[in-house]
């Protein structure tokens, strides 16, 4: 599915994806750049594009770049920062691990936003889904796990885990393992 032109709004928890387009990383220290007032660079929008929380592993060649990991890193440290950069950049789609907290989710409802599932542990396959590698910023002032790298990406799996309707499924298994849980203690 092409990331510039899913239409967020139509997802559902647990669908599976496979994307196509481009992905910034993006971890604590941009994240709270942009919170705190900073402009994203010249040519990202993500309003046609992906933020995934990953600090990849990258080594150069010739003047350009390749990944060699990338897989997701937590999101819920982004979450003090994320529901304002969905609300401030129009971002649509976030990809990470774990998932986020209520403002988040609140936000992905509230501005067409969805929260989708990469696999953690699987760095270098998700690497294999990295195309190129199509520049970095920030690389001298955050370094490069925390720099904004641009990857240009090809069946990209990810499963849908925050909707753009208010779903999570981190909440419902929460729910779920407490009703459970309730069941066991009673019998």
């Amino acid at each position: 599915m092409d990331i510039a032109t899913l239409d967020v709004r139509t997802l559902r928890l647990g669908e599976t994806l496979r994307l196509d387009g481009l992905v910034h990383t993006g971890r604590d220290r941009l994240h709270k750049y942009l919170h705190d007032g900073g402009a994203l660079p010249p040519g990202v929008d993500f309003r046609t594009s992906a933020l995934y929380h990953c600090g990849p592993v990258m080594v150069q060649q010739g003047e350009g770049w390749r990944m060699v990991a990338g897989g997701p890193t937590t999101s819920s440290r982004e979450e003090p920062y994320e529901a304002d950069v969905i609300a401030r950049f129009g971002l649509r789609v976030i990809i990470g691990k774990g998932g986020m907290g209520p403002k988040t989710l609140a936000a992905c409802k509230e501005h067409g936003c969805v929260y989708l599932q990469a696999v953690g542990g699987a760095a270098t396959v998700i690497a294999h889904a990295v195309e190129r590698v199509e520049g970095v910023d920030f690389l001298e002032t955050f370094g490069a796990a925390e720099a904004m790298w641009h990857l240009r990406v090809h069946g990209f799996p990810v499963t849908v885990a925050m909707d753009a309707l208010g779903n999570s499924l981190y909440e419902q298994v929460a729910t779920q393992s407490a009703e459970r849980l309730r069941t066991l203690l009673t019998h």
